[in-house]
């Protein structure tokens, strides 16, 4: 019976175990896929999405909006103050005499011991004519609304290239950590060449350690390379609006040469595209209407007026026939403060001086356009010929490597010049990596100078 049971016990014990393993095993399985993917939060991003997103979550650019926002408010204001002005007032006095007689000669006054009177105002007022000093104001607060907008734009160009250039750095870091799994995979195929050729008497000992060192080496880049990944891919994740463990991979990055027009055409699309200068265009007409606002005091102002008033005397507010007048006055009241033909001339002067200083500005900030766009320019020059030279590198140092490779195998080349080879050729692979990504941003920076980065 004993050992019934224990057979009987045994099958029921491997039953369970079997079944444990037809559900547990997949869940876990299951588990372990979805949790990763739930940890990992990897995404793949191109150029136009990131863009897209940083625009749309930027806090800079939302600060950017109430400012446009307020200036809209003050020229509303600037439109109110042309607006008749309105005034309503009611008020009650009580008056008490105690002294209320008087003697004049032959005729006495007696005055009562107290009494009430209310006072009701309705006004009304229009200015006629100012001098064209609301004009005036309505038309600078509306150019100040206008250079809102334009650094509102101004930052969101700003925001896009911060974006762009995040985006090709990361875009940069990754290729290269590409090129050192690439190198790291060779060189371990050199070391294990060079342990049997160790083996066989044909190396020394230091042959092999010089790869081992050459790929020391590779590892310290590598390491270098994802500490900056990772600055790089946080700084995007805030800038983007996402969770700051996203981990990004770039979809994109085009190295797609262009083909550039004359110098001149991008200068010119400067002149007509740039915030700053546009942005200055507008302040000198501010100038101008300050000018014509100062002179305008010199002027005299016409303002018509009307105006109702209720005086009653009763103890009772309510109007009652014969306790109360109801004078009502209509006029036009033409004042002129001739003092400011004298002392108006140096506030007019003052204001010159100030459009003056805008004008060299702007002189100051085209000349500074123009040498900003120059520098973009032959940056990019530069870059599309580092990236021919760098091709041209590539082929050579690759053959260089196959020759060296082949004499080193059969023993007619040393360790020293082999592991040279290869580190030459590694180091220009880097290098082509991060000339297409510069030359990629360069453009970029080419087209942000001459104010055509979101157009």
């Amino acid at each position: 019976m004993t050992t019934k049971n224990k057979n009987t016990n045994l099958y029921l014990f491997k039953s369970i175990i079997k079944t444990a393993k037809r559900f547990i095993i997949p869940v876990a399985i299951l588990t372990l896929l979805f949790g990763k993917t739930a940890m990992a939060q990897d995404r793949t991003i191109t150029l136009n999405e990131a863009i897209k997103l940083g625009i749309q979550n930027s806090k800079v650019l939302k600060l950017s909006q109430t400012r446009i926002d307020q200036a809209i408010s003050q020229y509303n204001q600037a439109k109110d103050n042309a607006l008749p002005s309105g005034k309503v007032s009611f008020g009650y006095d009580r008056a008490e005499i105690p002294a209320n007689k008087l003697n004049l000669g032959p005729t006495t006054f007696a005055l009562p011991k107290n009494d009430n009177a209310y006072l009701g105002i309705l006004s009304a007022n229009e200015v006629i004519f100012g001098g064209n000093k609301l004009k005036y104001a309505r038309q600078s607060t509306e150019l100040l609304t206008q250079v809102s907008r334009l650094d509102a734009k101004n930052d969101k160009d700003q925001i896009t290239y911060d974006i762009i250039n995040s985006y090709y750095n990361l875009y940069k870091v990754l290729q290269s950590k590409k090129v050192v799994v690439q190198n790291l995979s060779t060189i371990d195929q050199q070391i294990k060449q060079s342990q049997r050729f160790f083996e066989q008497g044909l190396v020394t000992k230091n042959d092999v350690l010089r790869f081992q060192l050459q790929r020391a080496n590779v590892e310290l880049n590598g390491i270098d390379l994802e500490t900056n990944r990772k600055i790089i891919n946080y700084n995007l994740d805030i800038l983007l609006g996402l969770p700051e463990s996203t981990q990004l991979t770039i979809a994109e990055a085009s190295d797609n040469q262009k083909q550039l027009a004359p110098l001149a055409n991008y200068i010119d699309t400067a002149m007509a595209n740039r915030v700053e200068v546009k942005q200055l265009d507008l302040r000198t007409q501010v100038a101008d209407n300050n000018i014509k606002s100062i002179r305008a005091n010199t002027l005299p102002s016409l303002v018509a007026s009307a105006s109702a008033y209720y005086v009653g005397i009763s103890a009772n507010p309510l109007p009652n026939n014969g306790t109360y007048i109801t004078p009502i006055t209509a006029g036009l009241n033409v004042s002129w403060n001739f003092s400011t033909l004298w002392n108006n001339k140096n506030k007019v002067s003052e204001a010159k001086i100030q459009r003056t200083q805008t004008e060299v500005n702007k002189t100051i900030t085209i000349d500074n356009v123009k040498k900003e766009v120059n520098q973009d320019y032959q940056n990019y020059l530069m870059a599309v010929d580092k990236i021919t030279l760098l091709q041209t590198s590539i082929t050579q140092a690759g053959e260089n490597n196959n020759i060296l490779e082949s004499k080193y195998r059969s023993n007619i080349a040393s360790a020293t010049d082999r592991a040279d080879a290869q580190t030459l050729l590694y180091q220009a692979q880097i290098n082509l990596e991060l000339a297409k990504a510069d030359a990629g941003l360069a453009y970029y920076t080419l087209l942000k100078s001459t104010g055509k980065l979101n157009k």
